[in-house]
């Protein structure tokens, strides 16, 4: 495998990588282009190991023997390989891990494909913060959850920041856009789960009594940051479900809320 030495941050080979930190551009410009970035060659190799097809490694130079032993196996990918300068330059962060990926996004499933292989999904409705997707992949991840459902307007799980704060769980746990919505939520209810929507609304059911003998089919559904979910989702087939809180203090937010969640109604087996 051979490198190819970059110096000018202007060279057309590197436009996948430029203003990383530019939120608004990114979340248009990756999806339009089929891309998402990983960071790292861990998070690399995860994305390998998921069956995910790179279309450009970027390194620095230190890192040459690093990207030589993972990309090994994909020797018509390009790695292109500068000073950790040249690299902050592009991005527009100091890269700290020296070893970024332009990687091919997956054809996402069906939701129903997603839903048919699991007895606990995680539901998010709607999350705008893309550090607290990434932290309910891990919580869902860690605690035996297997896979997780998007509302359409959901961040992008594979966004950098997402990969990152995930620990690279959302390029392993199974996950999908659920459409129409909130008609998903309904169809998961049909498909026999019990369908529990986090709130604080007081005389919703509490979520201890549910954790002591829990459904065998469990959809967890955490609603947006600050406002929570929206009617539709606490409509129809949905169970309110609460954690009890103390000293005034009326609401966790998304990412603790999914980890307690999730904690309570792990599978147990």
């Amino acid at each position: 495998m051979g490198f190819i030495d970059v110096a000018d941050p202007a060279d057309p080979l590197l436009a996948d990588y430029v203003g990383l930190t530019d939120v608004a551009l990114r979340s248009r410009r990756e999806p339009e282009l089929g891309l998402y970035m990983a960071e790292g060659a861990k998070v690399v190799q995860r994305a390998l190991a998921a069956g995910h097809r790179p279309r450009s490694v970027l390194v620095e130079h230190k890192r040459s023997e690093a990207a030589a032993a993972l990309m090994e196996a994909w020797p018509q990918v390009p790695v292109l390989r500068g000073s950790a300068q040249l690299l902050q330059q592009v991005t527009g962060y100091r890269v700290h891990r020296g070893f970024l990926a332009a990687m091919h996004r997956p054809v996402l499933p069906e939701a129903g494909d997603v839903a048919a292989q699991a007895r606990r999904l995680l539901v998010l409705e709607d999350l705008v913060d893309h550090t607290n997707v990434g932290a309910a992949f891990r919580s869902a991840a860690a605690l035996g959850f297997d896979g997780v459902l998007i509302s359409p307007r959901c961040a992008d799980p594979l966004y950098r920041r997402s990969i990152k704060v995930s620990m690279g769980a959302v390029l392993s746990l199974p996950w999908t856009v659920a459409q129409p919505w909130p008609q998903a939520l309904s169809d998961l209810a049909q498909s026999g789960f019990a369908v529990l929507a986090l709130t604080p609304d007081p005389g919703a059911v509490d979520l201890a009594v549910l954790a002591a003998e829990p459904p065998a089919r469990v959809a967890v559904v955490i609603g947006t940051e600050g406002t929570g979910l929206t009617a539709g989702a606490l409509a129809g087939p949905a169970v309110a479900v609460r954690i009890p809180m103390r000293n005034g203090i009326d609401s966790l937010n998304a990412a603790a809320a999914t980890a307690v969640a999730c904690w309570a109604l792990r599978p147990r087996e």
